[in-house]
């Protein structure tokens, strides 16, 4: 039972869109007695900006993804966007597009546009299988079941293309309503359109424009770092890097699934069985945008190009900042990798992938001297201890009952962020849904004073038993 006698102090910890929402939420509640503890010196979380050769950049989350489809309902992060004035533009990911392999640039748009209907039937097909309560599979069996078995470098690249994280990792449905809750309008998703921010202040600024309009100076602490966590059902207590201490009758904690799987925060008590299985059950993956700044532009006029090795995830999907419809001018250039292959440069010197870059250019552009970039970065997301990767993917092995129990409280401590959102993991909106949704439910058990927290299974079991 909470008191009634004075306002129980909320602790938030994290200040991205899943901890400005939950704040926000609280705040409109009539509830102000919250403190949001961020680690880095600005609002934002994985919504990274950096000054890239006098353009900014965005090194994690870039797009809207879904939209608005006429009067349907509007994803929560374009309401943003529009609201703070974020300049944003269409990105014609499968659209404008230029292929090459390792003989240089080769028309192969058909072998995409194949896979990219290929994905669709998959999506209808994982959807039917929902429908009648079959078993999950990886989305890579997917695939295979619909008969799309990618061989050929240029099939593999055409497949990461649309399904940057391995198939194998990734569970078949989920990945399915993931997308259509994002995706189709029909399926209750927004619109089929992503929108790249080229915002100049930083996609971020949507996120902190929203915080300036209801926080005040108490109710933020910057630059701080938490090491531990101690929680009850009376209270909790975090620990701090530096030292020092804080104590709140609950705690709201949204760090990514990465750092909570990498013990880069410590629990006491230590977390229970159902808790660590869930978030050990899930994976965070890793997405790496590799920027460079060229001279002059030599490179493809469309808005995206992609790229087939013989080795699948090198360097493969290209996307030219110096477009018209974004950073025109800037002599930009970007290539993305994913998974193990991220995982991979992290480990390798800025020299050394800066070479493997350039040597696929020349590769894609046999005929053409590459220039020497004046400018060369990449964030390392799964080194660093307040992330441990770019966002949740959803793999074969993870049931509802995970998902569960991964979203669920643990006495006074609450969990929330874009890996706890069912429909919408790895998604900017899922994790602003889910600061929403966990920030109603506190504030309905301080202003009802029940609190029954949210639901978990001890054990999550085979619906048969193992016959060996």
């Amino acid at each position: 039972m909470v008191s009634a006698q004075q306002e129980p102090r909320i602790l938030i910890l994290g200040g991205g869109v899943t901890g400005i929402i939950a704040a926000r939420t609280l705040h409109e509640r009539g509830i102000d007695n919250f403190l949001i503890i961020e680690a880095r010196n600005e609002l934002g979380g994985r919504m990274r900006s950096h000054s890239f050769g006098n353009s900014t950049i965005e090194l994690g989350a870039n797009w809207i993804q879904g939209t608005q489809e006429g009067d349907g309902p509007a994803n929560p992060i374009l309401v943003l966007a529009e609201k703070h004035g974020v300049k944003t533009h269409y990105n014609d990911l499968y659209g404008s597009l230029t292929t090459f392999d390792v003989t240089g640039a080769v028309d192969y748009v058909d072998t995409f546009n194949g896979y990219v209907n290929a994905s669709d039937e998959v999506s209808v097909v994982a959807g039917a299988r929902v429908q009648r309560g079959l078993v999950d599979a990886s989305s890579r069996t997917g695939f295979s079941v619909i008969g799309s078995k990618p061989k050929t470098a240029q099939e593999i690249a055409s497949q990461y293309f649309i399904f940057a994280q391995a198939p194998d990792q990734s569970s078949w449905l989920a990945s399915a309503w993931n997308s259509n809750f994002t995706y189709v309008p029909e399926a209750g998703g927004f619109a089929d359109e992503d929108l790249l921010s080229v915002d100049q202040r930083g996609f971020k600024t949507l996120i902190q424009e929203e915080a300036n309009e209801f926080l005040s100076p108490g109710q933020l602490l910057l630059n701080t770092t938490v090491a531990k966590i101690l929680y009850s059902e009376d209270g909790v207590m975090v620990s701090f890097a530096n030292g020092s201490t804080i104590e709140g009758d609950f705690a709201l904690c949204t760090f990514s699934l990465g750092v909570l799987q990498n013990d880069d925060v410590l629990f006491e008590p230590e977390l229970p069985a159902f808790k660590t299985e869930a978030i050990q059950s899930s994976v965070m993956a890793t997405y790496t945008k590799i920027f460079l700044k060229f001279p002059q532009k030599f490179w493809f006029d469309t808005e995206m190009a992609m790229y087939a090795d013989t080795e699948r995830g090198r360097y493969p999907i290209w996307q030219s900042l110096d477009h018209p419809n974004f950073l025109p001018g800037s002599g930009i250039l970007f290539v993305t990798v994913t998974g193990d292959f991220s995982i991979r440069i992290e480990s390798l010197p800025d020299e050394v992938v800066k070479a493997e870059v350039l040597e696929v250019l020349a590769t894609m552009y046999p005929e053409t001297s590459i220039p020497e970039p004046t400018d060369f970065f990449f964030y390392r997301w799964n080194l660093d201890p307040l992330y441990r990767g770019s966002y949740s993917n959803w793999p074969p092995s993870f049931l509802v009952e995970h998902h569960g129990n991964l979203r669920a409280n643990v006495e006074r401590l609450y969990f929330a962020g874009e890996a706890t959102s069912k429909h919408s993991y790895g998604f900017l909106h899922g994790a602003y849904d889910e600061g929403l949704q966990i920030a109603t439910i506190l504030a309905d058990c301080i202003d009802t004073g029940k609190c029954d927290g949210l639901p978990h299974v001890e054990d999550v079991l085979n619906v048969h038993s193992y016959d060996l």
